[in-house]
C-alpha cells in the first residue's frame, strides 16, 4: 500500500482539497494516510462499496480503543448511546425507533415552518454587508431542529453552543481546551434534556421527542439515555452538516454567477444535489474491519479503520464527467455526501427541504447579493466549511 504523508490541517489543503484528492486517487486509490495512522480511500467505487459491505462498521472493535479520559467522562456516556456509533443489532433498534418517530410525515409538515423563518430571517438582514453564516444559514437550521424536538426556539443560542462545542472533538488537532469544552456541553445539555424528558412525559406534544418517549413506553425498551443520545445525535448531525452546506453553496452559487434558473422551482432539487457533490460539508467517514478485506491488491486487516473519503469519491472522474465544473444541470447520479449502508443519515430528507427551500429564497431577496471578500475556510478538517461568508446585500 504505497502512502501519503499530508497534513489535514496544512492550509493549501484545507483551502483546496479536491487537488490532493485527485492525486491520490491516481496513486491510490487506496493509501495509508500517515498523518492519520490509518488507510484512506480516495475513489467512489471504493467508498460507495465499503459504506455497505456488513464486513465493516463503526463500532470500536472490543480493545481496540483505550477507555476515555476522566475529564471526557459525560462525553464518553453520551457517545456510548449513539447510534451513529453502534452496529446490529442495538444499532437496528435504535434506527428502528427513531424513524418510526422521524417520519417522512413529519419532515413534510416541516415545510411550512421552514418557509416562516427563513421568510423572517430575510426580512431582519441588515442593508449593509453581513457574514451570512450566522445570520442565516445557521439560524434557519437551528431554529428548525429546536421545533422538530419540541423544545422552546428560546432555546437556540443554547443548543447552538453546545453543538458547536460537542461537534468540535471530531476535527483534526484537537486540543484538551476543546475536549473540556466538549465535555462541560455534553453534561449541560443532557441535564437539560433530563429534565425537559420529564416534562414531555407528562405533558405529551406532536414533537419528536414526545414520539421517542411513545416509542420507549411501547415496550420497545429505548432507554432514557438512548433517548437523550438520540436527540443530541439528531442535533449535532443535522445542523452542523445543514449549516455548511449552505454556506459552501451560496459561496459557489456567487462565485459561478449562478442563474436564476437554477433556483427554479423545477430545477432547484438537481442543483442542489450538484452543490452538495460539487463541496459537501462532511469530508471523511470512518469505518472498522471486522475480518480480513481484500481491496485490490491492498488487504484491510481485522480491527484496522479505514478512512472513506467522501469529497473525493464526490468528484471521481469514473462516475462524474468533468468533476471539477461547477453543473447545476448535470445529469444526478448517486453520491456518498450523506453516507451509505445502515449508516445513511436519517435527517438527508429535512436538510435537502432546508436546502431547497432557503437558497431560492435568499437570491429572490438579495437579487444582486455578492461576495463582499474572499471566502476561507475553517481550520476545522475533515469538516468543510467556512469561516464566514461575508456579502454585500
Amino acid at each position: 500500500m504505497k502512502t501519503l504523508s499530508l497534513s489535514p490541517l496544512d492550509p493549501d489543503f484545507v483551502q483546496n482539497p479536491y487537488a490532493a484528492y485527485a492525486a491520490a486517487r491516481a496513486d491510490g486509490p487506496v493509501m495509508y494516510w500517515r498523518d492519520y495512522a490509518m488507510p484512506a480511500a480516495f475513489d467512489a467505487a471504493t467508498v460507495q462499496a465499503l459504506l455497505r459491505d456488513r464486513r465493516l462498521g463503526r463500532e470500536v472493535p472490543e480493545g481496540a480503543r483505550p477507555p476515555y479520559p476522566a475529564h471526557l467522562v459525560d462525553w464518553a456516556a453520551m457517545e456510548g448511546h449513539s447510534m451513529l456509533e453502534l452496529e446490529p443489532p442495538r444499532h437496528t433498534r435504535l434506527r428502528g425507533l427513531v424513524l418510526r418517530a422521524f417520519t417522512s410525515r413529519r419532515i413534510t409538515a416541516l415545510l411550512p415552518d421552514i418557509e416562516e423563518v427563513t421568510a423572517e430571517l430575510l426580512q431582519g438582514l441588515p442593508k449593509d454587508p453581513l457574514d451570512l453564516i450566522p445570520a442565516y444559514c445557521t439560524e434557519l437550521p437551528v431554529r428548525i431542529i429546536a421545533r422538530l424536538l419540541g423544545v422552546p426556539e428560546t432555546m437556540s443560542a443554547d443548543l447552538l453552543r453546545w453543538s458547536n462545542a460537542m461537534v468540535a472533538m471530531y476535527q483534526a488537532g484537537r486540543s484538551r481546551a476543546i475536549e473540556d469544552a466538549a465535555n462541560s456541553a455534553t453534561a449541560e445539555f443532557v441535564d437539560f434534556l433530563r429534565g425537559y424528558v420529564e416534562k414531555r412525559r407528562n405533558e405529551p406534544r406532536d414533537d419528536l421527542i414526545t414520539s421517542l418517549i411513545a416509542a420507549e413506553e411501547d415496550g420497545e425498551k429505548l432507554t432514557p439515555d438512548e433517548l437523550i443520545g438520540t436527540c443530541i445525535l439528531l442535533l449535532n448531525a443535522g445542523h452542523e452538516a445543514t449549516v455548511h452546506s449552505m454556506g459552501n453553496a451560496v459561496k459557489c452559487l456567487l462565485e459561478h454567477q449562478t442563474g436564476p434558473a437554477a433556483l427554479a422551482p423545477d430545477q432547484i432539487g438537481a442543483t442542489v444535489e450538484e452543490l452538495l457533490r460539487y463541496d459537501p460539508p462532511l469530508h471523511m467517514f470512518t469505518r472498522f474491519a471486522y475480518e480480513d478485506i481484500k481491496l485490490g491488491g491492498v488487504t484491510l486487516k481485522e480491527g484496522d479503520e479505514i478512512a472513506l473519503m467522501l469529497g473525493a469519491a464526490a468528484r471521481d472522474p469514473a462516475v462524474f464527467e468533468n468533476p471539477d465544473v461547477f453543473d447545476p444541470y448535470r445529469l444526478a447520479k448517486p453520491h456518498a455526501v450523506f453516507g451509505g449502508g445502515l449508516h445513511f443519515c436519517v435527517g438527508a430528507p429535512l436538510a435537502r427541504m432546508e436546502l431547497q427551500v432557503a437558497l431560492p429564497a435568499l437570491f429572490e431577496h438579495l437579487p444582486q447579493m455578492s461576495l463582499a471578500e474572499v471566502p476561507r475556510y475553517a481550520m476545522s478538517y475533515h469538516f468543510h466549511k467556512l469561516d464566514r461568508l461575508m456579502i454585500a446585500p
